[in-house]
């Protein structure tokens, strides 16, 4: 800005007088007629004292300023370490890994390539999450390097008017919360050969226990029960999508029907094995209950995991938490953008929740004796979408 400029912008443009107040009440520059009329009894000091203070401000900025971006550096320099460790711990797992699994047997093949593919997902995983703070770091030391250069030049500025009002545009910059900031120097790849070495030995019933449990074989197709839904749920896609409305329904009255609470059951039954995975948003629960489960009004008799005739999972944005028998266990946030998978083992008493994406991660899995046929059922907020069986 040219002299003239400066010079103008002294200038209060209400009374055409020199601005050398400064109104703390207001946080503006103003002339001495502006003190005496709309500014009488506002806190009010010379522009000079107000540079004093603020100049002290500055100062204090400048130094966190200096000293976060020391901070971010460190970080930086950590997680490049961690991506590196990441991919030095990876590819020493999956070779480890190449060496047992060619001593096994044929029929075995499959499972060594699953394995394999396991490991190479944690990777890419660890170092993509890794990758996307590096970014986060990178970008924000420079937009504090930026800011720290425009309050060193402000800060040699002569002129207190231009230096306070540019002053109120400068102020500090929000920080990337540091706790959401994980830095592993090594994934736990080490037990993956104890693992393998175990499989050696049980390896054939494992793979017709536990990976045909996700391989589909043990999937179902189920439907909601029109019989069980609640009035405030919208069922649609031939009963495989329920939505949560404030306008009731004009369901058929039905002793079935949840007429308190927005829930509703699956018409299948589930003995023996079963999986089968769902879709949601909002605020939902995904459980299993028995068929008396009570359907009138809506105290705890009748809410999926307040009574023990269910078990219960309850998902929102912000919230997850399983329930039993009106009992609470928080559990870590499940991102709606993944789904969610049950597994029930009805004679081994086991009953597990998954969240589905790229990989299926365990959410809680419970141990108990199921005395009735289970039916899936959810209460229901938001949107509940039961998910095609891939065979």
């Amino acid at each position: 800005m040219d002299a003239t400029g400066r010079l103008q912008e002294m200038i209060c443009p209400q009374h055409e007088k020199l601005m050398e107040i400064f109104c703390r009440t207001y946080q503006n520059c103003i002339c001495y007629l502006c003190m005496v009329d709309e500014h009488k009894n506002h806190d009010t000091v010379s522009a000079a004292a107000e540079r004093t203070e603020k100049q002290r401000q500055l100062e204090e900025t400048q130094r966190k300023l200096q000293q976060r971006i020391q901070e971010r550096q460190k970080e930086l320099e950590d997680l490049r370490e961690a991506v590196e460790s990441h991919k030095r711990s990876a590819q020493a797992a999956v070779e480890d890994s190449e060496r047992i699994f060619t001593e096994l047997i044929h029929s075995i093949e499959r499972s060594r390539c699953e394995v394999t593919q396991l490991i190479r997902d944690q990777e890419k995983t660890a170092v993509s999450r890794a990758e996307e703070q590096l970014d986060r770091l990178e970008q924000e030391i420079d937009d504090l390097r930026r800011r720290d250069a425009e309050l060193e030049q402000l800060s040699h500025t002569d002129h207190h008017i231009h230096f306070l009002q540019s002053f109120q545009s400068l102020s500090f910059p929000r920080s990337t919360d540091s706790s959401s900031i994980i830095i592993s120097s090594r994934l736990s790849f080490d037990d993956v050969g104890k693992s393998v070495s175990h499989l050696r030995e049980k390896l054939e019933h494992f793979c017709r226990e536990e990976i045909e449990k996700i391989s589909g074989r043990d999937s179902r197709r189920l439907t909601l029960d029109p019989n069980t839904v609640n009035k405030n749920l919208v069922l649609s896609e031939g009963n495989r999508v329920i939505k949560y409305t404030d306008t009731d329904q004009r369901y058929p009255d039905h002793p079935d029907r949840f007429d308190g609470l927005p829930q509703v059951l699956c018409r299948e039954s589930v003995c023996g094995r079963c999986y089968w995975g769902v879709e949601w948003s909002g605020w939902v629960s995904i459980s299993v209950s028995y068929k008396s489960i009570s359907r009138k009004g809506g105290g705890d008799k009748c809410g999926f995991g307040f009574n023990d005739q269910s078990w219960s999972l309850y998902c929102s944005e912000s919230s997850c938490s399983y329930w039993h028998n009106n009992k609470k266990t928080e559990l870590p946030v499940v991102s709606s953008s993944s789904r969610i998978g049950v597994y029930v083992d009805h004679s081994a008493g086991t009953l597990s929740f998954y969240s589905v994406s790229d990989t299926m991660t365990l959410i809680h899995r419970v141990h108990t004796t199921f005395t009735q046929p289970l039916y899936p059922g959810f209460r229901n907020y938001g949107s509940v979408k039961l998910c095609e069986v891939v065979k």
